[in-house]
């Protein structure tokens, strides 16, 4: 009788930037990293991720709303993603990379429009306790932080696509909701690898890869 394959632990990587920090790329290529190895992979984004999320995500980037408006229904996208797509898919043992998470919301939402960091910590708890574990929190094993000068965002973005209510504000909100970022990184330090996103294409994929083998998700 052949011995039984362990089962293999899932993986939960989250992919963060302000707009035009160059996430996209880097995110196939990772997928494609795992799938090498012969990981199931997960591709997922927030908001959405779910045909409910992916609704409420046209509401919050397009519709004129107030910051708490928008930390409510993100944060209750982020609830049905986690039910219906990221806790499943970890429990099946694979690998879930998300353009996106909670992070995006304290960032935008928080440090971007101002909303309540406390309230928003609050949120969190309610909405991403685990439902098969209510004391456990879905979070990323590792959180990507691509970070890159607004200015240089602005750049890149400029004449790209029509832009969405968030990717046509003013650089100094940029600049805010990568403060945002630094505030999350400097709580959780451990979870996080900031990547330096005004490189080429090629040293970000390499610090990518590095940040990605030395939390020991991928074998050297």
């Amino acid at each position: 009788m052949q011995p039984a394959k362990k089962a293999m632990n899932g993986i939960f990587i989250s992919f963060e930037g302000i707009d035009g920090a160059g996430k996209s790329t880097h995110i196939d290529s990772l997928a494609q990293s795992f799938r090498v190895q012969g990981r199931a992979v997960t591709l997922t984004r927030e908001p959405g991720g779910t045909p409910l999320a992916e609704q409420l995500r046209q509401l919050v980037l397009n519709d004129p709303m107030d910051a708490m408006t928008e930390a409510l229904l993100v944060f209750a996208a982020r609830r049905d993603h986690i039910r219906q797509v990221i806790a499943p898919a970890l429990a099946r043992g694979e690998v879930v990379l998300c353009d996106r998470f909670t992070d995006a919301t304290f960032a935008y939402q928080g440090a971007g429009r101002g909303f309540a960091r406390q309230t928003l910590l609050v949120l969190e708890s309610w909405v991403q306790a685990h439902p098969d574990r209510p004391d456990h929190l879905v979070q990323p094993d590792l959180t990507l932080w691509f970070d890159l000068p607004a200015s240089i965002a602005a750049q890149r973005l400029a004449g790209a696509r029509v832009p969405d209510k968030f990717e046509s504000q003013p650089q100094a909100f940029f600049e805010k909701v990568a403060n945002g970022y630094a505030l999350r990184l400097a709580a959780d330090a451990a979870r996080f690898a900031r990547i330096h996103a005004d490189q080429t294409p090629a040293a970000v994929w390499n610090d990518v890869e590095q940040a990605v083998r030395s939390k020991g998700l991928l074998p050297c």
